[in-house]
């Protein structure tokens, strides 16, 4: 047993060594796992799911979004966020909501949401008044870490959730409308019409906060944005496939 144990510790970690050397594909493992999440708790738990893959989605973006990584595709080289994958997420889980649920539930998601994400962050600065022990080695580190992650930059968790909080009722809204005009027919199309728009409208209002801040000039800021959003549309097309396979099920919870 416990040689089997090895053995499969040793693959579980190579598999992760080879993505590792090879970004491209732990991008799209990245999405397809982000994406799965939010069908297994949709699955499990219904529209309760949804509201927890929401709130996960924005805590995780907010935290990751320093985190970029470079990926190469057709010989170009491309800035990505972490956070990117994890925000774009939200978008398949509110239209997910708006499919299943109504346009009433879905802003409920985007305003818990929203909630949320001031909460954490809040918690993150009050825990960085906390001096750390010295009971232990790994205080100091930790303190210094939850520091870096809460004083990031004001205007940047301001404008996140500015940003967050325009485009995602934008998402609801126009998801929503385009159903109402295409009397239920067409998925495809409203569920990427209203993600592409919603993400064009967020990428750009954080492009503005990142001059705000003084960290990019407005040039750098915007060949950033672009390329986010480009990754941010090829996710958006990638859903479509999640939603199309999800939007007939009765999740578990539901059924009882």
């Amino acid at each position: 047993i416990i040689y089997a144990t090895q053995a499969n510790n040793n693959k579980f970690m190579n598999f992760f060594s080879f993505l590792s050397e090879n970004p491209e594909l732990l991008w799209v493992f990245t999405v397809f796992y982000d994406l799965t999440i939010t069908v297994i708790l949709f699955k499990l738990f219904g529209l309760r799911g949804l509201y927890i893959a929401v709130t996960l989605g924005i805590m995780l973006a907010n935290l990751q979004g320093g985190k970029v990584s470079d990926l190469n595709f057709f010989g170009q080289t491309f800035t990505v966020s972490m956070g990117a994958i994890m925000y774009s997420g939200i978008y398949f889980a509110t239209d997910l909501i708006s499919e299943k649920y109504g346009r009433r539930e879905a802003n409920t998601a985007v305003i818990l949401g929203a909630i949320s994400n001031i909460v954490i962050m809040f918690t993150l600065v009050l825990s960085t008044y906390y001096l750390p022990s010295q009971i232990a080695t790994s205080s100091q580190s930790v303190h210094v870490a939850i520091e870096t992650l809460a004083f990031y930059s004001p205007i940047f968790v301001i404008g996140s959730i500015t940003a967050y909080l325009i485009s995602q009722t934008f998402d609801v809204w126009l998801f929503n409308k385009i159903k109402d005009l295409t009397k239920g027919k067409y998925l495809w199309i409203r569920n990427n019409l209203s993600t592409i728009s919603s993400q064009a409208l967020d990428t750009f209002i954080y492009t503005f906060v990142w001059v705000i801040a003084g960290e990019l000039s407005f040039i750098a800021a915007l060949s950033i944005a672009l390329t986010k959003y480009i990754f941010k549309v090829i996710i958006a097309i990638m859903d479509t496939l999640f939603i199309y396979v999800v939007r007939n099920w009765t999740p578990s919870y539901e059924k009882n």
